[in-house]
């Protein structure tokens, strides 16, 4: 889909890839309303999985790791033996 919109001058502060940081800026609040998966914003920003790691960290977009998480996680390593 295409969207168009219009932007008042005095807020552009440059043209430098606008375009491409208003999908950043639309994927990155869809994902933080829980509206789309990481998965999802890959494919928006045509960005392998590894690049949104980094694109998420340096947005101030931080996954939540709770204990439960953890405990998860080491009783799955432990049933595999590791």
């Amino acid at each position: 889909m295409e969207v168009t919109f219009q932007i008042p001058d005095d807020l552009v502060t440059t043209t430098d890839d606008l375009p491409r940081r208003a999908l950043e800026a639309f994927a990155l609040e869809e994902l933080r309303a829980g509206r789309i998966t990481e998965v999802q914003l890959c494919d928006t920003l045509s960005l392998a999985r590894i690049q949104v790691d980094g694109f998420l960290k340096s947005h101030g977009v931080f996954e939540e790791y709770t204990l439960e998480d953890f405990e998860e996680e080491r009783r799955s390593l432990k049933e595999l033996g590791m």
